[in-house]
């Protein structure tokens, strides 16, 4: 029989998917790169499993320890798979902008769930991050992936993620278009194919409310430029040391509404179900086409990092639009009726 041992060796090997229907009339061709087909529906599959393995390796982790970090959802969800098939407990520290439908996942998942307010300074004693280290010293054996901060992050999506995506464009790829929170995807991809062509354009997504952008602009950390936005998993309001600012060639901030309705549109045009940061990504390249970034050469990979079921409580549910604002435009798409018979 062809089985697998267990599901953590479906992690990676996503495929690549053509773009066709919301990128009609673009130049260039376009692809996605869908994370959403790894087990725990995330690219953080790639650094919970390789975070947790290094650590393992090293004796860092042991047997009955248990993992603690800070998480929008998605690394949390992986890390909790990733400890439920081995055998740790977890604990995880969770934005409170971070969907109701996250939270539930991340606590059926078996992980004890502390939910931290969203706009607080990042050294607030409340804020996720220092809620997780507190936690961390608190509790003996106990390790914190801090993946913000941790540079094997970076080394997952280099040693997987990377060589992907150059391989399944048959080393053709010019530009890569992926948004940057802890930075540790586009910072690994980035880096493994600078190195196979330094040609490639890098472009990371920023949220207005973010710092990411402007610092990768002057170098300097601008606290004025921080205010709440509603987009998980990207932007940050500090500098992950897990992002690697280099190897990205520039940054595009989109917003929340723009996003918001990119990904029901990716979902209805393309039928990839696909989550907020993937609007986003998809966002910045509309914008990119309309400021003739593109030409009918361009080879365009964009990373799709989720699945949209962890959003049915945010963008995809219409009430929760319409409490935003979000269909006040009048051209922006109207809700959708349910009919009941």
């Amino acid at each position: 029989m062809k089985v697998e041992k267990n599901i953590l060796s479906l992690i990676g090997s996503t495929p690549l998917i053509q773009l066709n229907k919301i990128v009609d009339g673009f130049e260039g061709n376009f692809f996605t790169k869908f994370e959403a087909y790894n087990p725990g529906h995330s690219n953080k599959d790639r650094i919970a499993l390789h975070i947790i393995e290094e650590a393992e390796k090293k004796g860092i982790l042991k047997p009955g320890d248990t993992i603690i970090e800070t998480t929008s959802g998605n690394t949390g969800f992986s890390l909790a798979m990733v400890s439920l098939i081995k055998g740790y407990e977890c604990i995880l520290a969770v934005s409170s902008k971070s969907s109701k439908d996250k939270i539930d996942m991340l606590h059926a998942m078996g992980a004890k769930v502390y939910v931290c307010p969203a706009n607080v300074t990042a050294d607030d004693s409340r804020s996720y991050y220092q809620v997780a280290k507190t936690l961390h010293n608190e509790i003996k054996e106990s390790v914190y992936i801090n993946q913000y901060f941790n540079d094997l992050n970076i080394e997952a999506h280099y040693n997987t993620t990377g060589p992907e995506i150059w391989h399944q464009t048959n080393t053709e790829i010019t530009h890569l278009v992926a948004c940057s929170g802890t930075g540790g995807t586009i910072s690994g991809c980035a880096k493994y194919l600078k190195e196979q062509n330094s040609n490639i354009e890098i472009i990371g997504v920023d949220a207005y409310g973010s710092v990411l952008k402007k610092y990768h602009e002057t170098g300097e950390l601008d606290t004025d430029e921080i205010y709440p936005y509603r987009i998980e998993g990207l932007g940050k309001n500090l500098i992950p040391t897990a992002t690697n600012f280099e190897v990205i060639d520039t940054f595009v901030k989109v917003t929340d509404e723009d996003s918001a309705h990119t990904a029901r549109e990716v979902t209805r045009k393309e039928g990839l179900f696909v989550g907020y940061t993937s609007g986003a990504a998809m966002q910045a390249v509309k914008q990119l086409q309309q400021e003739g970034k593109f030409n009918d050469k361009s080879c365009v990979v964009i990373i799709f990092p989720d699945h949209g079921s962890r959003y049915m409580s945010k963008i995809y549910n219409d009430n929760w639009m319409s409490e935003q604002g979000f269909f006040d435009t009048a051209s922006q798409e109207a809700p959708n009726k349910i009919e009941y018979v």
